[in-house]
């Protein structure tokens, strides 16, 4: 499966969308078509972590003032399902390979 989950309005997805090769990808714009659990199952099989995929750089992480709790797995998997800013993006899966974010660097 090839897979691009991203947000049409941030600046890095649109960047790095841009500058790959997208033929052959399924698109999923997560504002408006957010992820299902399902699908976010999916990507923890493959990253074994909800943590992987959970972005603090949210604003809702700040304001929410989820720097000062203990979250677990189960808190980073709903957090995510309730706000679709809290998934780090893009995640971009090629089969059984996933990037995750902005940098080359996070291949899981």
């Amino acid at each position: 499966m090839k897979k691009i989950y991203h947000l049409k309005t941030c600046d890095t997805c649109r960047r790095l969308l841009k500058e790959m090769d997208t033929s052959g990808y399924v698109l999923q714009e997560i504002k408006t078509e957010p992820i299902t659990v399902k699908q976010l199952d999916k990507l923890h099989d493959l990253t074994n972590s909800y943590e992987v995929l959970f972005s603090r750089r949210a604003k809702k992480y700040k304001q929410m003032d989820l720097k000062n709790q203990v979250l677990t797995e189960q808190d980073y998997k709903q957090l995510i399902l309730d706000e679709y800013t809290f998934l780090k993006r893009p995640v971009i899966i090629n089969n059984n390979e996933v990037y995750v974010g902005n940098t080359k660097k996070r291949v899981v």
